[in-house]
């Protein structure tokens, strides 16, 4: 639900006409920023608060029931299609690229995913990409299993560099100087990890993505990077019911639109 800050601050850009040659989007920031591509200001907002307490949407219930707490069925298809549609024909037509990232069961590493179309298969890629461990049940695809992105590479700067875009937007939902510890007792959630390289992705988890936030402050002192981030934690947990605490966390991203926007055009004057 911390995405709903980048969902805040992609509305914003959107508002303002601000295009990109691509975007690339791990866990909610896949469901969440495929909006951008097909160019829908305030759906995101609007269907997380219509359905914070539709148990078919997240609850523990849908996670004894499906095996997920995000209720796949509905999530990746009833709502798309039926309750609050996606616009697949203005996702196809615009230009720019959409990748997701999701993580390999097997290998516990990032595989890297361009959507052009949003068909079934691009939803099933959505929805690997969000699909947090142990409340989420692997998702297959062509024979292989995947999990949440954010496992494995969940600020994907560097692969976007590596495929030719050189200058980037980063949104992340953490406040700048943010760094993850390594998780205490993770030792006990052993036997409850099907796949031992997820279970060893999630334990390691720490040290890349540190890593990455380095990375990404060097970039900005480049100016080949930008960075958009909360001042503060968000007063939001993984899981969300409230509509009201949902829309406090997508205003906090649209100022933090609004500020990028200023920044931007005082670095242009």
């Amino acid at each position: 639900m911390r995405g709903l800050f980048t969902a805040g601050v992609l509305d914003v850009l959107m508002e303002h006409g601000v295009k990109f040659d691509g975007l690339v989007g791990v866990s909610a920031g896949a469901c969440f920023g495929c909006n951008y591509k097909s160019g829908q200001i305030g759906r995101v907002i609007r269907y997380n608060k219509r359905f914070a307490r539709d148990p078919r949407y997240c609850s523990w219930k849908s996670l004894l029931a499906t095996g997920d707490m995000f209720g796949a069925d509905f999530c990746y298809r009833e709502l798309p299609l039926e309750l609050d549609v996606f616009d697949a024909a203005a996702f196809a037509a615009n230009p720019m690229e959409f990748h997701v990232v999701a993580t390999d069961c097997a290998t516990g590493k990032p595989v890297y995913r361009r959507l052009d179309k949003a068909d079934a298969a691009a939803f099933r890629w959505m929805q690997a990409s969000a699909s947090m461990p142990l409340v989420s049940r692997p998702v297959e695809i062509d024979g292989r299993e995947y999990l949440d992105g954010g496992l494995s590479d969940g600020i994907p700067l560097r692969y976007f560099e590596s495929i030719g875009f050189e200058r980037n937007l980063v949104v992340t939902t953490r406040p700048h100087g943010y760094r993850k510890f390594p998780k205490r007792r993770i030792g006990l959630l052993r036997p409850l990890f099907r796949h031992p390289a997820v279970y060893h992705a999630l334990k390691n988890r720490y040290k890349w993505y540190n890593e990455t936030l380095e990375y990404i402050d060097s970039r900005v002192a480049e100016g080949n990077a930008m960075l958009v981030c909360p001042k503060e934690p968000l007063p939001i947990s993984r899981v969300c019911h409230d509509p009201d605490c949902m829309q406090r966390i997508y205003e906090i991203g649209r100022k933090a639109g609004e500020e990028a926007i200023a920044d931007a055009a005082a670095i242009m004057v």
